[in-house]
């Protein structure tokens, strides 16, 4: 994820996993239907993943290749959804070098559906139409393309909270209530002064948040209208809510409540662990990711709040299936399965992400996480789910986040001026998507 997944998926999406720092060339380049690799009829599908998706962690492989003697699952992954995306749209044009499963991020869902449809497998082919009552509305309406194309299905959905480690809360005498919290940081100017309260009483080499992009990214997924308008317009520019998270999360910087740490980095990795900040906005893809990083000696030190400024959704993904796949009615048949509520469920309850599957969403409702001090996750992510408003997605929204995501690290870490960084990230908007 899962940036989400950024949302770099991160997001990314957003579990406990050891993820690879180089994307493998997954087996690919044909479009051969064939179902065989050797004699026997034994399938090995391969599957090409960004951040954390979490299947290999909760078992979901392994329980695949239980129920399908001869298949082997076979995945790669790359840590960061940009570098995975880019390398991505090199392989489809060549049309060689790609596996039979592809994750795409939800931000990068409508160059799918809007430039590249003839990339991927309409899933139809295989029956996809009987699936579509599984999943909320929006998530299925993302995925489909301009003449009903069904060229995805959905994972995973990034409703928002703010995890925080309650042990530091209580070296800094903040309360740890998550009810008191939530009233308390109830909008954004209240979480920043917060933060202030922190800061004056902090731990050593302890900050109130990781970074100020992942205070815009989290702002900016509780808004209907971020970059494009509903007709297709680009307006971040003129976007009053996306000036709004800039803002706030200039403050932040200005006000030095940042550890200064890129999302995806070594050091971010080690920061959970270490307790070099206090707060971070958390999709619910990234429970389990902090889960892996903070590690045993972690759990009962975090806890899960109501997210400030109202509910939001950060990251989700698709997984697709590309006509160079070697092997794509075997790869439709794992991601139906994949994506059907009862694994959905199974994803959430060990790693944390949060169903798109309605079923599997009233499932969840219950769910609490020892981890993070037995908080209601499946109430509070879920409630989120539920008020989130259903985004506005356009095709380049991951490349115009990703330049302003940039621009802040100026302000934050060179200590640019705000508006020169601005200027920055415009340009950077105008050089990627012309």
């Amino acid at each position: 994820m899962p940036i989400a997944r950024a949302a770099k998926r991160a997001v990314v999406r957003l579990g406990a996993v050891t993820l690879a720092g180089v994307l493998l060339a997954a087996c690919g380049g044909s479009s051969d239907d064939s179902s065989s690799d050797s004699a026997g009829g034994k399938v090995t599908i391969t599957v090409d993943l960004f951040g954390s998706f979490g299947y290999k962690e909760a078992g979901l492989y392994a329980e695949y290749e239980k129920l399908h003697p001869g298949v082997t699952i076979k995945q790669t992954d790359t840590e960061d959804e940009a570098d995975y995306w880019k390398s991505l749209q090199t392989r489809l044009a060549g049309g060689a070098g790609l596996a039979d499963v592809q994750g795409i991020e939800v931000g990068r869902i409508a160059s799918v559906t809007q430039q590249q449809a003839d990339r991927f497998e309409d899933l139809k082919k295989y029956g996809a139409d009987s699936l579509k009552d599984q999943f909320a509305p929006a998530k299925w309406a993302a995925a489909t393309g301009k003449g009903g194309e069904v060229l995805g299905l959905g994972t995973d959905v990034g409703p928002e909270a703010m995890c925080y480690r309650t042990d530091l809360f209580q070296q800094a005498g903040l309360p740890t209530d998550r009810e008191e919290l939530a009233k308390k940081w109830s909008t954004w100017d209240g979480y920043l002064d917060l933060g202030k309260q922190y800061k004056a009483k902090a731990p050593a080499k302890s900050a109130w948040l990781d970074s100020v992009g992942s205070l815009y990214s989290i702002m900016i997924g509780q808004e209907k209208e971020r970059y494009y308008d509903a007709s297709g317009k680009l307006i971040w520019e003129q976007n009053p809510a996306l000036r709004s998270a800039w803002d706030h999360a200039v403050q932040a910087a200005d006000a030095g409540l940042s550890a200064k740490l890129d999302q995806w980095s070594p050091q971010w990795n080690q920061a959970f662990s270490a307790g070099s900040f206090a707060t971070i906005p958390c999709p619910a893809w990234m429970l389990g990711y902090i889960k892996g990083q903070a590690g045993e000696a972690g759990k009962g030190k975090w806890d899960v709040a109501k997210l400030p400024g109202g509910a939001g959704n950060w990251g989700g993904s698709y997984l697709a299936v590309p006509k160079a796949a070697k092997h794509k009615k075997e790869a439709y048949e794992l991601i139906k399965w994949l994506t059907a509520p009862e694994q959905q469920t199974k994803l959430f309850q060990k790693q944390g992400n949060f169903p798109s599957a309605t079923g599997a969403i009233e499932k969840v409702a219950d769910a609490k996480d020892p981890f993070f001090s037995d908080a209601p996750i499946g109430k509070i992510f879920g409630d989120a789910a539920k008020e989130a408003p259903v985004q506005v997605l356009g095709v380049h929204d991951q490349n115009i986040a990703q330049q302003i995501t940039n621009a802040l690290s100026e302000v934050e870490r060179k200590g640019t001026a705000p508006e020169k960084a601005w200027s920055n990230a415009k340009k950077g908007v105008e050089n990627t998507i012309g």
